[in-house]
């Protein structure tokens, strides 16, 4: 059996349907519904071909070729659906809900699938995910110059039960010139909104959402613009956290690393540190003089911080002082300061 759904509709689906996402590999890095599957009816090059046909020759020639280059795939297509879904209840998209999803709904269906067959395609599901960041959301952002542990104080709200969208583990970097630790690769722009999206999907947005201060680029990623300005808006918690504590951390985060690494990285913010600034810096990455590293490029930093900061609302600005090394103690801090402070429900 065939049934057609809309994207919003399969993803409340109760019990979770595998979904197959009958595209080019090259279609699918780009971007992808969080937890499909790549089923491609055509290679990266037999999709071009297709489409050339198609444009040059007509409609019913393209099909033609593309039933002759999928003629001996069919039996591996059923064969790689079966492993992913035993149960024979799958869902089926391609880019437009057209004749890429409808072939591969209809064999396996023949074979004796379920299939849910994804009106509109991918396209469709994008527009799903831009909606998303046009909700109104109950968000608190958590600030504080660099060191102040937000990352680690997210995480452990998310351990008490609270709601929390962290964004840099989202665009796998973490923010700074040095984001990627030498280590982490960011998902495309298209797949980092993607996800955020799921994420923000599953959360209840009448209630609290804790997200950390971020610019509106994280790396090389833009956060969506409408959710971005929500986060300008809303209420600021800023960590006051004294700087031997931050330098203490960051050493420790960040002293492990290559130092060729951080080199390339204090590099390119040369025009910002100065060159003075810099070249002192560097030195002392290669003489291994890491405290003297992490107070130099915290200079840049926290002025940078301070201007961002400067730019808000200062209503919205609320300070809570850090002075322990317990970072349950310092979440419970943070969260008995933040239900003393009002919300206004949105809409």
């Amino acid at each position: 059996m065939i049934k057609h759904i809309a994207i919003s509709d399969f993803l409340l689906l109760k019990n979770q349907v595998a979904l197959a996402d009958v595209r080019t590999p090259a279609e699918f890095e780009q971007g992808h519904i969080p937890g499909a599957f790549n089923l491609p009816l055509f290679s990266n090059e037999e999709r071009v071909k297709v489409g050339t046909t198609y444009k040059q020759v007509g409609r019913e020639e393209a099909i033609l070729l593309g039933f002759d280059l999928t003629g001996s795939k069919w039996s591996g297509f059923i064969q790689q659906a079966l492993e992913v879904a035993p149960d024979k209840k799958i869902g089926v998209h391609c880019w437009r809900g057209g004749m890429r999803s409808g072939a591969m709904a209809w064999a396996l269906n023949m074979y004796g699938f379920e299939v849910y067959l994804i009106e509109g395609g991918y396209k469709n599901y994008r527009r799903w995910v831009l909606q998303q960041f046009e909700a109104d959301y109950q968000l608190w952002v958590l600030g504080g110059m660099t060191g102040s542990g937000k990352t680690k104080l997210l995480h452990q709200f998310m351990a008490m039960g609270e709601q929390v969208i962290d964004l840099e583990d989202l665009a796998q970097h973490q923010g700074s010139s040095y984001g990627t630790m030498n280590k982490m690769v960011q998902p495309t722009q298209e797949q980092f909104e993607n996800n955020l999206a799921n994420q923000l999907s599953k959360l209840n947005r009448h209630r609290k959402i804790w997200v950390e201060d971020e610019s509106l680029t994280i790396g090389k990623r833009s956060i969506p613009n409408p959710f971005w300005h929500q986060m300008r808006d809303a209420v600021l918690i800023d960590l006051k956290v004294n700087a031997a504590q931050r330098v203490k951390s960051l050493v420790q985060e960040y002293g492990e690393l290559d130092k060729d690494f951080l080199v390339a990285c204090t590099e390119r913010i040369r025009k910002r540190l100065g060159p003075e600034q810099t070249k002192h810096a560097i030195a002392a990455i290669r003489e291994n003089r890491m405290e003297d590293f992490i107070r130099l490029v915290l200079v840049y930093y926290d002025k940078a911080y301070r201007t961002g900061l400067s730019r808000r609302n200062a209503a919205q600005l609320f300070s809570v002082e850090i002075t322990s090394d317990d970072i349950i103690n310092n979440a419970n801090q943070i969260l008995t300061f933040t239900s003393t402070i009002p919300v206004t429900e949105q809409a």
